[in-house]
Parts: structure tokens; sequence; C-alpha cells
């Protein structure tokens, strides 16, 4: 090998890499392996929920390793009956599905809300209307549904069965409505649309516009969930309640962990055979799951976050001052 192919990554040329190589973290902290310090602001893209290298992740990590990791969903799965119960209780769930990220999640979510309407006898309402600056993963049926045109170039064509509306728009949203359409689906706030939040008053309008219309809600939690809104997901703060809601990254708190949750008679054509994941719901994550769960649904964790958050906004405004 010569020296210059030496120095080309032998890894796909798909991520910008800062030129920072972190040996450990330490709570919000990271740490270069040259000892510098960096305030974890990220979060690993909204995914350390409870920061690096927490006590009780480590020590459930620990104490499951050494027991088992993986074993196929051929069998029981002790664990993802105990996370599923857990997130159903603290939930408007009724069933859940365990994944291994957000874009599996959304996947689930997609398959969920098409098959619903097949079983009722509707195979033609398969279309899912979604929002401008809307990002839902990296799969080719997610890039559809996101609709952002930097993510789709050069993949072929596009997936069917998406329908975007210009974000807030009542009446566009209204008329992209079809006898073949299926869902909504929408992020509670937008993560990479710029941390935009959808109104309270309009979550509850999409709820009763999918009533109105034998439509499913489906809310993509996987950035905005698990408690970064100072409550579980940032829907309940309105009142509207979806049929399907996928979760991840701060559900395993650093761990590759996603679920997509759904309402009993939304899910009821999820029959065996239907879906299926090799590694998800393994022991492992399960472990890890239920960890984070510990953490977040423990009491006054929630109003932690609100304190914290309430101290972080003051001291960005003293900056202005």
């Amino acid at each position: 090998m010569s020296t210059a192919s030496a120095a080309v990554s032998p890894l796909y040329s798909t991520y910008a890499r800062a030129d920072l190589r972190f040996e450990r973290g330490e709570g919000v902290w990271l740490v270069t392996e040259t000892g510098e310090r960096y305030l974890d602001l990220a979060a690993g893209v909204a995914v350390n929920s409870l920061g690096h290298a927490h006590p009780h992740l480590v020590a459930t990590m620990k104490h499951q390793a050494e027991k088992l990791w993986h074993v196929s969903n051929l069998y029981e799965i002790p664990g993802q009956r105990r996370l599923a119960e857990r997130l159903e209780a603290a939930t408007f769930a009724d069933r859940a599905f365990f994944t291994n990220s957000g874009a599996e999640a959304l996947e689930c979510a997609i398959k969920t809300a098409r098959r619903y309407h097949f079983v009722n006898g509707n195979p033609e309402r398969f279309r899912i209307i979604t929002f401008t600056g809307a990002f839902h993963g990296r799969t080719l049926a997610t890039i559809a549904a996101g609709g952002q045109a930097k993510y789709l170039e050069g993949f072929g064509p596009k997936v069917e069965g998406f329908d975007q509306v210009p974000f807030g728009d009542e009446v566009a949203l209204r008329a992209a409505i079809t006898p073949e359409t299926a869902a909504i689906l929408i992020e509670p706030i937008q993560g990479e649309g710029g941390i935009r939040t959808v109104p309270a008053d309009d979550l509850r309008m999409l709820r009763a516009l999918c009533d109105a219309e034998g439509l499913l809600l489906i809310f993509d939690e996987v950035q905005c969930g698990v408690g970064r809104t100072g409550r579980f997901f940032a829907h309940e703060a309105s009142g509207a309640l979806p049929d399907i809601m996928a979760v991840a990254k701060g559900i395993g708190g650093g761990f590759p962990l996603g679920v997509c949750l759904a309402t009993e008679e939304a899910a009821r054509g999820m029959t065996a055979g239907t879906h299926g994941s090799t590694y998800g719901g393994n022991p492992l994550a399960m472990a890890i799951g239920n960890a984070v769960l510990d953490v977040v649904l423990a009491d006054g964790f929630f109003e932690h976050v609100a304190d914290m958050s309430l101290r972080f906004k003051q001291s960005l405004a003293s900056l202005q001052d």
C-alpha cells in the first residue's frame, strides 16, 4: 500500500467529520485523547439523554452482558415485555415493536398505518401526508417521507406514497387529503427543520381531523421525546394523542434502541409474519432501555429538566444584555 493510499480512510465519505477524537465521556463532558474537555451540547444528536457513562446504565450493561446479549425473537424475552408494559403504562400505547434505530421505528410506523387500512378493507389507503422541513430518517421510505431534495438526489425513483404540505398550512393539509390517504405523520417539534414547535392547537386540530377523516395520526418523537421537553413526550403538553408513535435516541441513552408504539386498534393488522427484526428487542438493549426509564420516570426527573431549561434560557438571555 502506498503512503497516499494509506492516508485515505477506509470508511464511506458520508460524514464531514471534525478533527476531534474523544477518548471518554463524563456526564455532560467529552474528553479528547489529549485531555481537552468539551461540554457536549449536541448530546450525540439528542441521544445521550442521561449524559455519558451514567452509573446506573453502566452497571446495568455490565450485569446484563455477563448473562445474555442476544436471543431470537422466536423466543420470549422478559425484558421486552417489561419495557413494553412500562412504556404503555406511561403513554397512550397498547402495543410496542422494538427496533435498533429511529428510522426503523418510522418504517414500522408506516407499515402499521398501511396495514391497518388493508385489514379494514381499504388497501387503496396507503398515502401519508408529511410536512416541509421534516426529517424522519435515511431509509428509502423515510427520505421520501421527509421530502428533502438533498437526501433524495441520486437514489432513483422516490418511494411512492408520501404527500408533503407546507408546515403550518391547514388549508393545504385539508386539500391534500384524498380517498387514498392513510395517515398524517408529524414531529411535534421539528429538529432538522429548525427546532420548530407545532402549536398545541395545531396538534389538537390534527387529532380531530384524523378522527373525522378516518386517518391515523403518527407522531415522530425520535428527537424530541424521552424527557427532553420536561415531559416524557413533547406531544403531552397539547393533550392530543397519536395512534402510532416512533421513539428512539434518548430511549437507549446512547445504546442503539428504538420502538414503535401504537394503540391496539392501530396495531391490529400487524400479525405474525408481517414485520420483524433480527436484533430489535435483544436482551442487552432491553436492559438498557429499562435502566433509562428507571431514571427518567423517577420522581422529580421532569421537574429537574424544566428547572435546568429555565436556568439555561436565563443564562443565554444574559449574554444578550
